[in-house]
C-alpha cells in the first residue's frame, strides 16, 4: 500500500507503507526499535516469538467470539503494520511520523475476510521526543515536575491532520482506536456499566499525563475490562466507541492489544488475581505469570531516549520554524 495525498489543509503530505506482522516479519528501517512488534522480531527467538504472539491473539479472539464457534477455532487475525511518513516541505524527503496497526479478521467458516480496527498500537518518534527529551529538559533543575502549556500540541495536530487527510480516508473506513495499558499511578473504580464484549467499565480518579497527551490528539478515553481479563484496558477513540464499531472489530483490538500487554506488562495483565471494584495497577506486583515470549523491557526504556533524540535531530530542529508556525495556525 503506497499513496501520497495532500492533507485538507494542503500543508503536509503523508505517505503510507505497510507490511504484515507474522512469523516472517522483519522490521523496516523506519520502525522504532521499541515498538511492541519490532521488539519481538529480534534475536534468536524472533520466529518463535512471532508465532507464539499470533497464536495468543487468535486464541483470545476465539474465546471472546464464542457464538457459533464451538471449537474456538473459527477466526484468526491478520495484523498489518502501517507506517506513515510525513513530507513537511514537499521536497520528497520524509520523516517516519506515525506507525499503527490495522487488524483483519478471517472467518474460516465462511471464508470471509473483513477489516477490523486501525490504530490499536501507536508508535511515534515525536512522542518519544516529547516525553524523553522535551519534558526532561523542561524540568531540569526543578524540584517538582511540571508540564509545558503546549506539551503535545505539535504531535496532536499532526495526528489529527493525518486522520482528517484524504490519504487516511482513502485507506481506512473508520476512525482509529488506540488501546493502551492503564496507568500504574492512578486508581480505577468499577462502574455498573457492562458491555458484552468490552466488559466492565472503570472510571479513573484523576487524569493521567497520557490521557492529557492523547486529548491533544483529539481522542477521548474509556476504560473497560473484557471477559476473562484481569485488568482494564484504556481505549482512546473519536466518536462513540460502543456504537461505531462491531463486536468483531472490538474483539480484534482487545485480542491484539491485550496480548501485547501480557507480554510486556505481565505484572498487570498476566497477574494471577483480577482487578476488583477499586483497582490500583502496580508494576511491583510479584504474583503474575510470564509468557513464553522473550521481551527486553529494560532496553525498551533506554532506546526511548535515543529515539527522542533522533526525532529532535532529524525532524524537530531542521523544521522548527515551519512546524511551530503550522501548529500555531492549525485548524480543521
Amino acid at each position: 500500500m503506497e499513496n501520497t495525498q495532500n492533507t485538507l489543509n494542503n500543508d503536509f503530505e503523508y505517505r503510507l507503507k505497510s507490511i504484515y506482522f507474522n512469523e516472517n516479519y522483519v522490521p523496516s528501517n523506519g520502525t522504532r526499535t521499541t515498538t511492541n512488534f519490532a521488539n519481538l522480531a529480534r534475536g534468536k527467538s524472533r520466529q518463535e516469538n512471532l508465532r507464539n504472539t499470533m497464536n495468543m491473539i487468535n486464541n483470545r479472539f476465539n474465546i471472546l467470539a464464542s457464538w457459533d464457534n464451538p471449537n474456538n477455532d473459527r477466526y484468526s487475525v491478520e495484523l498489518e503494520i502501517v507506517s506513515v511518513d510525513i513530507d513537511v516541505d514537499k521536497t520528497g524527503a520524509s520523516f517516519p511520523a506515525i506507525e499503527i496497526l490495522k487488524t483483519h479478521i478471517i472467518d474460516h467458516k465462511t471464508g470471509k475476510r473483513t477489516e477490523g480496527i486501525v490504530g490499536n498500537n501507536l508508535s511515534s518518534y515525536v512522542r518519544d521526543y516529547d516525553f524523553s527529551v522535551l519534558l526532561s529538559e523542561y524540568n531540569k533543575g526543578k524540584d517538582k515536575m511540571s508540564i509545558p502549556d503546549d506539551f503535545g500540541e505539535l504531535h496532536g495536530n499532526i495526528f489529527k491532520d493525518f486522520v482528517n487527510s484524504e490519504t487516511y480516508k482513502k485507506h481506512f473506513i473508520k476512525p482509529p482506536v488506540i488501546c493502551l495499558s492503564v496507568s500504574n499511578n492512578k486508581i480505577y473504580h468499577r462502574t455498573g456499566n457492562h458491555h458484552p464484549i468490552l466488559g466492565h467499565e472503570y472510571l479513573v480518579n484523576e487524569s493521567s499525563l497520557t490521557e492529557q497527551y492523547f486529548r491533544k490528539m483529539g481522542l477521548q478515553v474509556r476504560y473497560f475490562m473484557p471477559l476473562n481479563s484481569v485488568a482494564p484496558l484504556a481505549f482512546y477513540f473519536f466518536g462513540d466507541l460502543l456504537s461505531d464499531y462491531s463486536n468483531l472489530e472490538l474483539i480484534s483490538t482487545v485480542s491484539t492489544m491485550e496480548t501485547f500487554q501480557k507480554i510486556y506488562r505481565p505484572e498487570i495483565y498476566n497477574a494471577n488475581s483480577l482487578a476488583g471494584t477499586c483497582y490500583k495497577p502496580s508494576l511491583k506486583n510479584q504474583d503474575y505469570s510470564l509468557t513464553k515470549i522473550v521481551y527486553d523491557r529494560e532496553e525498551r526504556t533506554q532506546l526511548g531516549i535515543e529515539q527522542g533524540k533522533y526525532a529532535e535531530k532529524h525532524f524537530i530542529k531542521p523544521y522548527k520554524n515551519v512546524l511551530e508556525q503550522w501548529s500555531t495556525n492549525f485548524s480543521l
